[in-house]
């Protein structure tokens, strides 16, 4: 077994201090370990008309020697330098292919040996899949043929998949376009033994430049040549009969992508001057279209490096951005620009200008549109129809609209005002169709549409299906789930005319499947498509539902409730409960009372959920609500600690008011966000037995310019910042804490250092506590040596601090 070191401290019920420990990995209970060992279902993709289906498969976990891999942190990407893929890629090792109508699905040929397949990527006509294969030390392009059910190697060029997908159609489904490591590529330098020639120096001009905490930057001029050398690519069209060329020569290639006609691509390329403060995506850039033969038309757009940006979650750039091709013609560009500056403090009628670019691209764009909020995005139906979407994040409100792309501003129609968080509104998303340009448009029939929604009610959930008029925005019901015992998760229609829809069913204990359901007259029972079994039989008697209770301020909430198998609740036997949560910020009441878990779920038990201990005599109360809500120019985080007490006390007086728990004996826990959530309850409340946090950051000064949903600075909020960390008040924390994180999280904001630096605090101040460091994960987890050890850890807490066991 292999041998790491955990970085452990615990304060022991004797109170000794004891600074580390030497362990090997552990493993959890029979019991949890049962649920572990499964086989995990195939993902499942189909194509557009809904007649071939891909099965793909892949192991439940990854190991450590998976993650034992080279890897440089460059520019806010995590990099394996032998491969030239992430190193954080999940692959699949197998693929099986059926007709939907079929029975038997038929093993796919001619894989490589060992297979690690990922960046998936359907040919225009359906025929084909192109993937990408890694072996020990490069990546290669493969493709299967869906006729034959065979799949071949194409090439033996060497791609490069540091910027994301490498594999780019032609229109005629006969080629690639792929991005290759170039003949001239450098040797990368190491930054081990190199002397440095000066120090690393960062200057600020004035201008405010007040971003996240990014992990993984930048640091110095070794780092830039790096990740120009792994960002550099060469593009090769390469040909179904395995010939190749090369297209264009050496550059940082991040984006390709063809007109719907085929005649024309735009390729966005990253430049310097490099920076040590933002991600790679915010790197100068430059957008030019080429038509198919690789000639240059027309450069439309350059970005600037965008260190500064005005503060808010609504700030953008100010200038144009969001280049795409309008998918109901040939090859005309739109893009987005900002009227305000991108400057959410300025006040204008009008945020965001909505232009378009025809052939040849050389001429002064068209305006098309204007929005009075922030812009979301079109959905191009045809020559008249198209719906256009925009949002503004400090009121919560979204806004959709119809217009005719043939008129512009004077054709709008607002179709639906509401805020986003508000569920029970949720007008549904809309339907798509394949148009001669096999580009998805909408689907329409008409001047109608079709909705699909997930239908959460305060009575229930009841998917549904809605016609609505685009031009008047009038809603006609179609269809509307029924199940009270069911989930029925409403994919898309197979044939809208015949009225044939692809749905997904699952309950409590059923393995959620596919289905095919007719909706209108002559409407039958959904006829089974795929036929995956139960993993998990062993929660088959365990007893699930979702309890509504109200905080103390009325508010709404809700929590799904677990039971051990044979639980009496007649009898009632008072047992100790695990309580998992994660707070989420809402601007009004209504919206943060409603209820969108569904009790008829299928339980699919994961290491970041505590269901596992249902089987060990715990009553498990997962996913309970905690809202945190600041209405009107009151922000939620102005109270977030009463708040954060209040939702848990509500919680634990419902279930306690159920007779099922001793309520001195209850634990509390949470990942992310929910791991902060837990300091701050052990730390502010006497609720608690103990509580698990997993991956947390604990002091928000080390998050000066913002976090979460807070976009105020430190400085606009030095109380509030303060206040809600529990690294400034860890004398006052008394409850047993269990600190897990990841020794390379790669999430924003959550430093490992976050947890370090806590538990260094807790240890001096006499505080129980024990923190543990998974080794080589990020922030979250995926090695199975690792997960069992994180689930040993937490049971022998429950089983010490809950049933007083040593």
């Amino acid at each position: 077994m292999n041998r790491f070191l955990f970085i452990l401290g615990s304060l022991l019920l004797s109170n000794s201090i004891v600074a580390q420990e030497n362990l090997e990995y552990q493993k959890p209970p029979k019991e949890i370990l049962d649920l572990i060992d499964y086989e995990r279902a195939p993902g499942v993709i189909m194509d557009s008309k809904k007649v071939n289906m891909v099965f793909l498969y892949r192991d439940s976990y990854k190991t450590l020697d998976d993650l034992n891999q080279e890897e440089m942190k460059l520019a806010g990407l995590r990099i394996n330098p032998v491969t030239n893929i992430s190193s954080t890629v999940t692959y699949m090792n197998n693929i099986k292919t059926r007709k939907i109508n079929g029975t038997i699905e038929m093993q796919v040929t001619g894989l490589p040996e060992k297979p690690r397949i990922s960046n998936l990527s359907w040919s225009p006509n359906e025929q084909f899949i192109a993937f990408t294969h890694t072996t020990t030390n490069q990546v290669e392009l493969w493709v299967l043929d869906l006729s034959t059910n065979n799949c071949k190697k194409l090439s033996n060029l060497v791609l490069n998949a540091n910027l994301g997908s490498p594999i780019t159609w032609f229109k005629d489904s006969k080629s690639l376009l792929v991005r290759a490591i170039p003949a001239d590529k450098p040797n990368l330098i190491s930054t081990k033994n190199t002397l440095p020639t000066g120090p690393v120096v960062s200057v600020s001009d004035g201008s405010k430049a007040q971003n996240r905490t990014y992990q993984d930057l930048l640091k110095n001029p070794i780092d830039e040549k790096n990740f120009e050398s792994l960002a550099s690519s060469e593009l090769h069209k390469v040909f179904l009969d395995g010939k190749s060329e090369k297209w264009m020569a050496k550059g940082m290639y991040m984006g390709e992508n063809f007109s719907p006609d085929g005649n024309y691509i735009l390729i966005t390329m990253i430049e310097r001057p490099f920076s040590y403060m933002v991600t790679y995506d915010r790197f100068p850039n430059r957008e030019v279209v080429f038509d198919s033969n690789a000639k240059k038309i027309a450069e439309v757009n350059f970005t600037p490096l965008t260190e500064v940006m005005p503060k808010g979650f609504m700030a953008v750039y100010a200038g144009k951005r969001g280049f795409s091709w309008r998918s109901d013609e040939a090859a005309t560009l739109y893009f987005m620009q900002a009227l305000d500056k991108g400057d959410p403090e300025v006040m204008v009628d009008y945020r965001d200008e909505i232009f378009t670019l025809k052939v040849p691209f050389t001429q002064q764009p068209s305006s098309l549109i204007k929005l009075k909020q922030r812009a979301s995005g079109i959905e191009w139906g045809d020559a008249t129809h198209a719906i256009a979407s925009d949002s503004w994040w400090n009121t919560r409100n979204a806004r959709t609209y119809f217009f005719d792309p043939s008129i512009g501003n004077s054709s709008m129609k607002l179709l639906s005002d509401r805020n986003y968080d508000d569920k029970y509104s949720d007008p549904g998303r809309m339907q798509t169709t394949r148009n001669q340009y096999g580009e998805d448009v909408i689907q329409m029939l008409g001047d109608e549409v079709y909705l699909f929604g997930e239908g959460f009610t305060a009575e229930g959930q009841f998917p549904f299906i809605h016609k609505m008029n685009i031009k008047t925005g009038v809603l006609s019901k179609v269809y509307r789930s029924v199940y009270t015992d069911k989930v029925e998760s409403l994919s898309s229609f197979i044939d809208v005319k015949k009225g044939t829809v692809l749905v997904r069913i699952e309950s409590a204990t059923e393995y959620p499947n596919y289905f095919i359901r007719t909706i209108g007259k002559g409407k039958s029972m959904p006829v089974q498509v795929t036929n995956f079994k139960n993993p998990f039989t062993a929660l088959e008697k365990v007893h699930k539902e979702v309890i509504k209770y109200k905080r103390s301020d009325g508010l709404e909430l809700t929590g799904t409730l677990y039971l051990p198998a044979g639980y009496d609740r007649t009898k009632k036997e008072k047992l100790p409960m695990i309580m998992w949560a994660y707070p989420k910020e809402f601007k009004d009441k209504n919206s943060a009372g409603q209820t969108t878990t569904n009790p008829n779920q299928f339980t699919f038990p994961n290491y970041g959920s505590p269901i596992y201990w249902v089987t060990r005599g715990y009553v498990v109360l997962d996913n309970a609500s905690f809202p945190i809500v600041g209405e009107g120019e009151t922000q939620p985080n102005d109270s977030f600690i009463p708040q954060l007490v209040d939702n848990a006390k509500a919680a634990i007086d419902a279930v306690d008011a159920l007779g099922y728990i001793d309520r001195t004996k209850v634990a509390v826990g949470g990942h992310s966000y929910g791991a902060f959530m837990t300091a701050n309850l052990l730390t502010h409340s006497d609720l608690f037995a103990c509580g698990v946090a997993r991956s947390g950051a604990y002091n928000r000064t080390l998050t000066p310019f913002g976090f979460q949903s807070e976009e105020r600075n430190y400085w606009e909020a030095q109380d509030i910042y303060n206040e809600m960390s529990p690294f400034m008040t860890a004398d006052k924390m008394d409850s047993p804490l269990l600190l897990v994180h990841g020794e390379a999280d790669n999430n924003p904001g959550t430093f490992t250092l976050q947890s370090e630096r806590y538990f260094n605090a807790l240890k001096g101040m006499g505080k129980p506590t024990r923190l543990v460091i998974l080794p080589k994960e990020s922030h979250g987890y995926v090695a199975k040596e690792n997960i069992l050890h994180l689930l040993w850890e937490q049971d022998r807490w429950f089983e010490m601090y809950l049933k007083g066991k040593k």
